[in-house]
């Protein structure tokens, strides 16, 4: 695999983005969301997704260049209309309001409604860890997932993820889907042409199958868990969870409603709201305590927690978020893999808008 820089890897997206008809500055930020994925290894959420953007606007399902509007509000709370925009522009946006409310309030939550795929859940998150904030952002996504005991796709990934801050170690960073596996990670089992482990998908028939293709074939990803036994029905709550706080709250899709990410299938007819939803919040931590005490504490959380006697002493006990900082390490150090499909859906890209791709460094 060819290796590229962080950088140059931010302004191609970007001049994609540009082509497509985003604002510089909607582009700058849209490119950062989706390579903070990337550099983080999370490579199912990064670039690989950006030809499915480029086909959803030319499908005339992304306005490139949307106002964003609250259309309702309260001192601690907001509904957004993201103007069928970009989510990776959306939904800091949103974030930002939240933590203007927090600010002056203690807390601020806001739902999103209109608003297309917004990457990783954990860059949003995170944003609030800058004003030492706990943040919290999820979303809801195409219906590729089966509830237990069910063979219908009802629901998405659905991620949820929470960040927050501590004084002299890392912040602790969760950032999960609510299945099993993100449906970008048998993407690349795809491309790789590798078998799902076991309890990732079942078949159309509702078995579990190792066909990475096994969802594309009309069968569906499963809730964290795999199965009821192994707790799939706690995957599937939080999962709801997910989908009416993002979606029934705000009045976008929820449910089967939610359309797809893929531009060859058309959104569902007759549908419940708009576009797809999100919610995202944040708290600052003195509304509950003294701030020092707080991250004095976490601090003591995280020791505590690492320092944990391991299985046979063969693996440590790691913080969430540690494995995404450690890969951030290596990959600003070495560079960007890119797999080969995805390297050349970008050089379609490049060529199709006549922009110049960038030299690999590897």
């Amino acid at each position: 695999m060819n290796r590229y820089t962080l950088e140059s890897l931010k302004s191609f997206t970007k001049d994609v983005l540009m082509a497509m008809g985003s604002s510089e500055e909607s582009a700058t930020l849209a490119a950062k969301v989706l390579l903070s994925a990337d550099i983080r290894g999370i490579d199912s959420h990064g670039v690989a997704r950006l030809s499915g953007y480029v086909r959803l606007w030319e499908a005339g399902r992304i306005n490139a260049t949307p106002i964003l509007k609250i259309i309702h509000e309260t001192p601690t709370t907001a509904v957004i209309d993201g103007d069928g925009g970009l989510g990776l522009v959306v939904a800091p946006y949103a974030m930002q309001v939240a933590m203007e409310k927090a600010e002056t309030y203690g807390t601020g939550w806001v739902s999103v409604k209109n608003s297309n795929h917004y990457g990783i859940a954990g860059y949003h998150a995170m944003l609030p860890l800058e004003k030492d904030m706990i943040g919290m952002s999820m979303t809801n996504a195409s219906p590729l997932v089966a509830p237990t005991f069910s063979k219908s796709r009802m629901l998405g990934t659905n991620p949820i993820s929470v960040a927050i801050p501590a004084k002299t170690e890392p912040a602790f960073v969760a950032d999960m889907a609510t299945t099993t596996t993100a449906n970008g990670k048998l993407e690349v089992l795809q491309r790789k042409e590798e078998d799902a482990p076991n309890g990732w998908i079942q078949d159309k028939d509702g078995k579990p199958t190792q066909n990475a293709y096994g969802v594309k074939e009309g069968g569906a990803l499963l809730p964290l868990g795999g199965n009821r036994v192994q707790g799939s029905h706690k995957g599937y709550a939080l999962s709801s969870i997910v989908d009416i706080f993002s979606a029934v709250l705000s009045g976008a899709n929820y449910g089967p409603w939610v359309p797809p990410f893929v531009s060859f299938l058309s959104p569902p007819e007759n549908p419940v709201g708009e576009g797809i939803g999100h919610f995202l919040g944040a708290m600052r931590v003195d509304a509950f305590r003294p701030k020092e005490d707080f991250l004095n504490h976490m601090d003591n959380w995280i020791k505590t927690f690492r320092s944990a006697e391991t299985v046979d002493g063969e693996e440590k006990v790691l913080i969430p978020g540690d494995p995404e900082r450690e890969m951030e390490t290596i990959r600003t150090k070495n560079g960007i893999p890119l797999l080969s499909p995805v390297e050349n859906d970008l050089k379609g890209l490049a060529e199709k808008f006549s922009i110049n791709f960038p030299t690999h460094i590897i």
